[in-house]
């Protein structure tokens, strides 16, 4: 009787902390992308890399195709995911990551680096905390999910019609929607890679969807930014 009594204890701690290892690979891989990210950004909008980019006229033909590819790298992504190794899937993450940077470089050039900065911990904030309820609540996210993923293609569209509208009104709301939809985002992606957890994958998937949930919350910590940016931030 008393080695079944602390069989069950053993057992939940033995996958509580391999939930622990695992989540933080997770985060760990999110906060690698992010550097990147900030370093390209930061490397074109403060070096002479920006002429690459950025002409007398506006972007370049490079600086568009920074700007555009990743939105191509999303899909892509996915394709290597299901059918790449572990390995390449790491590789395409960090690319998307630098690729990111590049299209995020403006920002740092409309924006102050006070205002930035500020927006910066206050999305981190934000993140951290919806992040950490979608780990610990045991309430089924997926309903809120669902109807946020609806609304961020509500977004896109409203996006790229604002593109021919240039309407501050609307940007201001679709950024709004945008702070709300992608914060709980967080908290149902964050549930979501918990889940993956307990598939029991060999280490090769397991590895592969580390990396996938890492790019969720990398993408949903990178809209929140600039939804508020948009909002809140300080131009030059």
């Amino acid at each position: 009787m008393e080695n079944k009594s602390f069989a069950r204890p053993t057992a939940s701690a033995i996958v509580d902390e391999g939930l622990r290892q695992y989540m933080m690979k997770v985060y760990n891989f999110m906060a690698g992308g992010l550097c990147i990210t900030a370093l390209v950004a930061y490397l074109i909008a403060n070096t002479s890399l920006q002429g690459l980019f950025f002409g007398p006229k506006g972007m370049t033909g490079l600086g568009w195709l920074a700007f555009l590819s990743p939105f191509i790298m999303v899909f892509a992504f996915g394709w290597v995911v299901s059918r790449g190794t572990a390995a390449q899937t790491r590789l395409a993450f960090w690319v998307f990551s630098g690729l990111m940077g590049a299209s995020l470089s403006p920002i740092l050039m409309v924006y102050t680096g006070e205002s930035v900065t500020k927006i910066f911990l206050i999305s981190a904030a934000m993140f951290g905390a919806m992040s950490l309820y979608g780990y610990t609540t045991k309430k089924d996210l997926t309903a809120i999910g669902s109807f946020m993923i609806m609304g961020v293609w509500g977004i896109v569209i409203a996006s790229l019609v604002n593109m021919f509208l240039q309407s501050s009104g609307l940007s201001y709301a679709i950024s709004f929607i945008a702070v709300i939809a992608f914060t709980a985002l967080t908290a149902y992606d964050t549930q979501n890679i918990r889940q993956m957890y307990y598939a029991e994958d060999i280490d090769e998937i397991a590895s592969k969807k580390a990396v996938a949930g890492a790019l969720s919350l990398y993408m949903d910590f990178i809209n929140i930014f600039i939804a508020l940016l948009n909002l809140f931030g300080d131009r030059r």
